[in-house]
């Protein structure tokens, strides 16, 4: 008997969670599903794939952004598991290598290349944070794309350039100024969150936000927001203050602890 492969009509995406206790994107295009980190658990990656009606079967590689546990804790299982390759830069390997383990296969990039794979195209491109050589990813189907970048403490002309024209948007709005300053944090973490190596305000991520909006862009993502220093309402606000009255695009914001819709991207 010929077992049937699932061919998925449009492009789409899903973030599966967002947050500072685990990061991981679906992206579907074809006969192609990937994942951008995979910082959950291995059954809970299964589970919330569940919930928006995929599995990890249709997972066929794991593209890594940089090596905290937050982005990468269960790539190593589900590699070995399910045999899925991981795509990395060879700095976020070798410093993620203890955490990972024995990968079932993987593919190294230079930041900045283009690896074609199963008919997507996948451009990494370089982002601002403590890590080895942490990346952002856009992922194109050749008619339509998806851009990641959270994790980064500073944008840069670069950044815009890459993520400009893109039909779907995953971008950082980290944290709140005066929830940071008042919050628990401790005065050197705060200092590590604020940094050009730590995460975007709200206010930077408007800012970069309100850059990169284009004609093309049908759903932008709100991620990374940090449970103790922002709230969905003031992302939300801020996100506001900067959209043109003309738009028509949508935008939602990343839960920790639930995937988003699987949201389709349509060619106009």
């Amino acid at each position: 008997m010929v077992l049937a492969i699932p061919e998925f009509e449009v492009m789409q995406f899903s973030v599966l969670g967002s947050g500072s206790r685990g990061n991981s994107v679906y992206i579907e295009s074809g006969k192609t599903g990937i994942l951008i980190d995979a910082g959950f658990s291995g059954k809970e990656l299964e589970k919330r794939l569940n919930l928006i009606d995929r599995d990890l079967s249709d997972v066929k590689t794991i593209c890594i952004t940089h090596e905290h546990n937050d982005h990468i804790s269960g790539a190593g299982v589900i590699s070995r598991r399910c045999n899925i390759p991981v795509i990395a830069n060879p700095a976020t390997f070798a410093a993620g290598e203890k955490r990972l383990g024995k990968l079932y296969g993987r593919t190294e990039f230079e930041t900045g290349d283009r690896i074609e794979f199963e008919g997507l195209s996948i451009r990494s491109f370089r982002i601002s944070h403590d890590t080895a050589d942490p990346v952002g990813f856009v992922v194109s189907d050749n008619e339509l794309s998806v851009g990641y970048c959270t994790d980064t403490g500073r944008v840069s002309h670069l950044m815009e350039r890459r993520l400009s024209g893109c039909n779907g948007l995953i971008l950082e709005f980290n944290h709140n100024l005066e929830m940071l300053k008042k919050g628990p944090y401790p005065l050197s973490l705060q200092q590590r969150v604020r940094s050009n190596q730590g995460h975007l305000s709200n206010e930077d991520g408007a800012d970069f936000f309100e850059k990169i909006i284009s004609n093309q862009l049908q759903m932008v993502v709100l991620a990374h927001l940090s449970e103790t220093n922002n709230t969905p309402q003031l992302a939300r606000i801020a996100a506001e203050k900067i959209l043109p009255a003309e738009w028509e695009a949508e935008f939602m914001i990343a839960s920790q602890d639930n995937p988003t819709p699987l949201f389709p991207l349509t060619v106009v």
